[in-house]
């Protein structure tokens, strides 16, 4: 019998580099090939085979409804007969800014862009500009996409693939780039001009911000005059009904947005106050731009996502996964391995290990789970029950609104077995 997977894979190999235009989705820290999707309902994906996975990758969070929502179908169906792109301006890019600045306390502007990456970079361009100041602070383990200055001590697929950073990244292009680690607030000065952080840690696994570490950042940036960003390109509209902003209490100067605000299609966003964003050209003098930003059919399909869950939607999602984590840890727990699966909302991580752990507070403690090779053989495991988790151990877990009680319990079941597996390996 012919291989569709491997077919595609091979045919993939020849055109683009490794297979995969994300080396996120690659297998090369899990192995094996890879499946091909070929289409996707709910909270399920089937591949070019027919086979069908109960799916935890959702995009990687973009697919807040499950795939395939009827009623983003047909918003789609509508907008793509008017047209598809225009370079011009269109009422759907302001009913999505509309409905994301109406939710988000103190985001009172936003331009769109194509993609997370070129909404975190040109927040970046924007807090140097509009400050006249160079530096950046990040933090260890925390990835805000593939910009050359942020690329240095990634998490998400640069951790994955055991790199520092990235060939071909200048040390000019990072000269500018302080790296902390996550939740140790840093002693700024006058030099910085931002400080950039993931308000949960969701790309090196999860790691939850320590009580007072989004706070403190508040309040140190306050004290130097350093603008405070937060990279919501996961937990914006994931997280909360407004974000991590609603969630924690702390108000980040800049903003950056993405997946759930495309409904499933390309998009990013950066936005935060008038002033800030007057800096913008055609108003100010940092220059940002994009052909596709403000996409008609990512507009159409975000803001119907956007209208169709609530905060009560949030909350009991939220109390969903808290069930589901605590299943999930026991069920693994009852074969002799170690896991903890911390939630914050909504977001689910999940770490394994042979010795009892307590959940990681930085980078280097997630390092150390992430790389002890029990998820490779736990990830083929659940694989092959059908239930698709991210092939990488830095990734977190997504619960969307379609996954259903029956597949949770499912999947809780599968977890026990495949924590078997792992466990004599």
């Amino acid at each position: 019998m012919t291989n569709l997977n491997q077919a595609w894979f091979d045919r993939a190999l020849a055109v683009i580099p490794g297979g995969v235009d994300s080396p996120v989705r690659s297998f090369r820290s899990v192995g094996g090939t890879p499946y091909t999707v070929a289409r996707g309902q709910g909270a399920y994906v089937w591949d070019v085979e027919g086979t069908r996975y109960l799916d935890y990758v959702q995009s990687y969070g973009a697919s807040l409804l499950g795939h395939a929502h009827p009623a983003v179908v047909e918003v789609l169906k509508e907008a793509v007969a008017q047209g598809t792109t225009f370079g011009a301006p269109t009422p759907g890019e302001v009913l999505l800014a509309e409905a994301m600045t109406d939710r988000v306390a103190g985001l009172e502007q936003l331009r769109l862009v194509s993609s997370g990456t070129e909404a975190v970079m040109s927040a970046v361009r924007l807090a140097r500009g509009a400050s006249g100041r160079d530096k950046i602070v990040k933090f260890d383990g925390c990835y805000h996409g593939h910009s050359d200055a942020l690329l240095v001590a990634g998490g998400s697929g640069v951790a994955q693939m055991g790199l520092p950073g990235s060939a071909g990244v200048t040390a000019g292009a990072v000269g500018d780039t302080i790296v902390a680690p996550y939740n140790v607030v840093p002693t700024l000065d006058e030099s910085v001009a931002a400080v950039l952080v993931e308000p949960v840690a969701a790309n090196m696994n999860l790691v939850a911000p320590h009580p007072g570490f989004l706070s403190g950042l508040r309040a140190e940036c306050d004290r130097v005059g350093a603008l405070l960003v937060f990279d919501e390109v996961i937990t914006g509209f994931r997280l909360d009904f407004a974000g991590a902003e609603r969630f924690f209490g702390v108000t980040p100067d800049l903003w950056c947005f993405g997946k759930v605000i495309g409904g499933g299609l390309p998009v990013g966003a950066f936005g935060g106050s008038r002033t800030i964003l007057s800096s913008l050209a055609p108003l100010g003098p940092v220059y940002q731009a994009g052909t596709l930003s403000g996409n008609p059919l990512a507009t159409a399909a975000g803001a119907k996502v956007l209208s169709l869950v609530t905060p009560s939607d949030y909350d009991a999602l939220a109390k969903r996964v808290a069930q589901f984590a605590s299943r999930v840890e026991e069920a693994v727990r009852s074969t002799g391995l170690h896991c903890v699966a911390p939630v914050q909302g909504p977001l689910m991580g999940l770490y394994l290990s042979r010795e009892p752990f307590d959940a990681p507070t930085d980078f280097d403690g997630a390092k150390l789970l992430c790389d002890n090779g029990l998820y490779r053989e736990f990830f083929h495991a659940m694989l092959s029950q059908g239930v698709a988790l991210a092939p990488g151990a830095y990734e977190i877990l997504f619960v969307s609104l379609a996954h259903s009680d029956e597949d949770l319990t499912f999947t809780v079941d599968a977890a026990a077995r495949a924590a078997e597996v792992a466990l004599r390996l």
